[in-house]
């Protein structure tokens, strides 16, 4: 069992390597033809949140996204999408990440921005989830489907793919990557105002940090934002943001 287990580790490792190595020889067409699918996806996000002159961009850059990569990388595993090495250490960091991300936000972001903004407007029929354990439980389905699974792929996944691409994907052009699309992050949250979009923003910030410290393995920012996201619903269902 151990020495299996070591193996797909290095096996896991390995393959991460190679992926950066091939981003590191992106020839310059390349790199142009992902700024244009950054500057597309970017539209997109904004388009939809910020104008309502397109439909909801998630799906939208799931499609383009899981595309993309399959026709440009070869394989999902180039967006994180691959068997981690461990899945403990996954749950693990996901859970720290999630509870980093849920501090933050109750100790720092709202307090800070409570001196400038209203609060944060909730998702529209979030007030029907307090003791209706149906209502919970579709939310939930809606929040891991959506969102955890969903604005992962779209915005971790592909967007900050191609955000470093840019850079050859190093280290530092995953970083800005990180930042970029924390941004794009935050307008896709356009509708709970401004207290919202930082507070969403700093959520991308936190998600994709683990993103890249976990070797750029997706799941941990999937498990993140399903724990954070139950964490919500569950509150709501008791009542305790009141």
């Amino acid at each position: 069992m151990n020495g299996s287990g070591t193996a797909t580790g290095r096996s896991t490792e390995t393959e991460v390597d190679l992926i950066q190595c091939r981003g590191n020889g992106l020839s310059p067409r390349q790199r142009w033809f992902s700024l244009a699918e950054l500057i597309l996806g970017s539209a997109i996000v904004i388009g939809h949140n910020v104008y309502h002159a397109i439909p909801n961009e998630v799906p939208i850059l799931v499609v383009l996204g899981l595309i993309s990569v399959r026709l440009r990388d070869g394989a999902w595993t180039a967006m994180g999408l691959r068997w981690p090495a461990s899945w403990r250490r996954t749950v693990l960091f996901a859970l720290g990440a999630a509870a980093l991300r849920i501090l933050l936000g109750a100790l720092v972001i709202d307090p800070l921005t409570a001196h400038f903004w209203p609060p944060a407007v909730a998702p529209s029929g979030a007030d029907q989830i307090t003791g209706h354990v149906m209502v919970a439980l579709r939310w939930l389905l809606i929040v891991w489907i959506f969102a955890a699974f969903g604005e992962e792929i779209g915005y971790r996944g592909y967007l900050l793919t191609r955000a470093a691409d840019v850079g050859g994907r190093s280290k530092a052009a995953y970083w800005a990557g990180v930042l970029i699309v924390s941004v794009l992050f935050g307008y896709g949250h356009y509708y709970k105002g401004p207290s919202g979009v930082v507070d969403s923003g700093i959520a991308g910030l936190v998600l994709g940090a683990a993103y890249v410290l976990s070797r750029r393995n997706l799941w941990v920012c999937i498990l993140a934002h399903g724990f954070i996201d139950t964490f919500g619903v569950t509150a709501a269902f008791f009542g305790w943001q009141s």
